[in-house]
């Protein structure tokens, strides 16, 4: 049954089974997807269903179990994980419930409710005990534009646009080191598991103290874009209607994850050898959702990581275009 496992990670598996359920039996192991970052195995034990995380054993300044999985703790004990049973950050192995997805489109009343109990849970999560912080978020997505730019994968000059932009962004946003909260960082909707009943938060491993923006600002671009659903989503998260400096702050946040996803989609596809796209010509985000619930895009592959990746970047291009952008640079430096 271990077979499916890599050769190198079978005995972390065994090793978690047994500190986790003794000799309870494994009843069902089947692999349910695999990435750069994690291989995933829906388990059975005792004819009961969970959910087993190898993590890669790389490590860096973001990618760190010890942290990720104090964080899966916490929101667990919060009911906004699945339940943790075992986690062991030094062989990078976690165990937690199995939860069913369904269709976020068959969510109850329709996407106004989901945008409401988005937010809910935005707050609910920002509440919780501050998480370990990590470097700055500007200064981790510096780092990752500076990688991109000297990666060799886009021609000379193509993303001057994108640095400048950021700059300016980075000038004028009011960061706020003492107001961080707990963030995951990442809570696109292949993050958020619908069970029928309730929405759950998955994969923790870039979970850190960050701004309270970061979550939120995400959480509009995929699942709240309108702005009566972005109205709705923010009001459940503050409690009240958000004001004009919060609106701009979103707008710039905004334009910082979609760097952030453009940049490091375009990296986790760099295959050796490849050619230096000469253009940012590319997909509109419907297209690219489109693309991937038709099943034309495998999300996690390196071809649609690299689409995906123009994708945000040309978008945050057509961002900086926006008399929004302006006019949300002089509000947030005015504070």
């Amino acid at each position: 049954m271990f077979d499916v496992i890599p050769p190198n990670r079978r005995e972390d598996a065994r090793s978690a089974l047994t500190a986790a359920y003794g000799a309870a039996p494994l009843t069902a192991l089947q692999r349910l997807t695999s990435g750069a970052s994690a291989l995933i195995y829906r388990i059975e034990v005792a004819g009961r269903p969970y959910l087993l995380r190898l993590d890669s054993l790389r490590r860096d300044d973001v990618r760190d179990p010890h942290r990720a999985y104090l964080c899966m703790r916490t929101a667990a004990e919060a009911g906004i994980a699945p339940a943790l049973h075992h986690a062991d950050p030094t062989a990078g192995v976690a165990i937690m419930d199995f939860v069913p997805g369904r269709s976020l489109s068959d969510y109850p009343d329709g996407p106004g409710r989901l945008a409401r109990d988005l937010g809910g849970l935005a707050a609910r999560l920002q509440a919780t005990p501050a998480f370990p912080p990590v470097a700055n978020y500007l200064t981790v997505l510096q780092r990752l534009l500076g990688s991109l730019l000297s990666s060799g994968l886009f021609t000379a000059g193509l993303l001057d646009r994108h640095r400048d932009g950021f700059e300016r962004i980075r000038q004028a946003y009011p960061w706020d080191s003492g107001g961080l909260v707990s963030s995951h960082n990442d809570p696109h909707p292949g993050n958020i598991v619908f069970d029928g009943k309730r929405l759950w938060l998955i994969d923790w491993e870039t979970a850190y103290r960050n701004d309270r923006l970061v979550d939120v600002a995400i959480l509009t671009l995929y699942l709240a874009a309108s702005p009566e659903l972005e109205g709705m989503l923010l009001k459940s998260w503050l409690g009240r209607a958000p004001d004009r400096a919060l609106r701009a702050r979103l707008i710039l946040m905004r334009q910082l994850v979609r760097l952030f996803y453009g940049c490091a989609a375009s990296l986790h596809a760099a295959a050796p050898g490849v050619v230096p796209d000469t253009d940012l010509a590319a997909l509109t985000p419907a297209e690219f959702r489109a693309a991937v619930e038709e099943g034309r895009l495998i999300l996690g592959t390196p071809e649609a990581q690299r689409i995906g990746g123009k994708v945000a970047l040309a978008t945050f291009l057509a961002g900086l275009a926006t008399p929004q952008f302006e006019e949300a640079l002089v509000i947030a430096r005015q504070g």
